[in-house]
């Protein structure tokens, strides 16, 4: 049973905008094979969003949160089953104190917002190196995942302190010590298997990858899990990436034949079977 917890935070914070003005988050519409199960976002162009109005970046930050809102209402829709956000690099401590300071002050509204997720119900998955985060954040982030690890609905995947490395290496490492304890034969690793020991290992492979702001890098963010994904690349900044922009995605999605190293042949005559 979901419970909030009797602590609260400052209501100006990211989960509260996010989660604030949903309605529903059972999915209104079932999926189908032109609706991607995995949506991966690289939320990108605050900064610049904010320098073009000469304002701070922290401001930048803040409009941002409104696209979240919108991209999580419009995911939901469609019948997406997980949307992934980039949150906060590995690379990102190399930032301002000042902007690392605040975006980490962002994650203590997770504890807040516990109830809401709850009544939407919206189940969180925190990804990345939690060693890295201060005591107080691993805090409010196991709690709010144990919290909500019931919930059936669009499953929010936050990649916090998370490199793509970083995880491919953490996979690597644990599948050695499988082999040295004899848990498992090397000849049997294999792709599937790999998969198991990434951070994502409960999660479907990313089918569509956007980073908005124009911007044609993966910048280290599910390098494995996006290795069949499509890759789309809009010129609008995070902060104005709204409802008809995600709908874009979608439809840039659905003109793209996947076919996973078949022929075009192939995979059309396999769709009439």
């Amino acid at each position: 049973m979901c419970v909030a917890s009797r602590h609260t935070f400052p209501q100006s914070t990211i989960l509260n905008l996010i989660v604030g003005s949903m309605i529903n988050t059972s999915n209104t519409h079932k999926s189908n094979n032109i609706i991607p199960r995995h949506v991966a976002i690289v939320m990108d162009g605050n900064g610049r969003w904010a320098q073009q109005r000469g304002k701070s970046r922290m401001v930048g930050h803040r409009a941002g949160v409104n696209a979240i809102e919108k991209v999580m209402r419009a995911a939901n829709d469609a019948g997406v089953e997980v949307l992934s956000l980039f949150a906060f690099s590995s690379e990102n401590w190399r930032r301002p104190k000042k902007e690392v300071r605040y975006l980490m002050r962002l994650v203590s509204v997770f504890r807040s917002q516990a109830k809401k997720l709850c009544e939407n119900n919206i189940k969180l998955y925190v990804v990345g190196e939690m060693e890295g985060l201060s005591k107080s954040v691993r805090e409010i982030t196991t709690e709010t995942l144990r919290l909500t690890q019931n919930n059936t609905g669009l499953k929010l995947v936050i990649a916090l302190n998370y490199g793509g490395q970083w995880d491919i290496m953490q996979a690597a490492k644990r599948l050695a010590e499988q082999v040295l304890k004899k848990e498992i034969l090397l000849d049997e690793i294999n792709e599937d298997i790999f998969s198991k020991n990434l951070v994502t290992s409960e999660l479907p492979p990313v089918d569509l990858f956007i980073r908005p702001s124009g911007v044609q890098r993966i910048s280290n963010f599910f390098l494995w899990q996006v290795a069949y994904a499509e890759l789309y690349f809009p010129d609008v900044l995070w902060p104005d990436f709204d409802e008809n922009a995600f709908h874009q995605a979608l439809k840039f999605f659905a003109g793209n034949e996947r076919r996973f190293g078949k022929t075009g042949e192939q995979v059309k005559e396999e769709s009439h079977v």
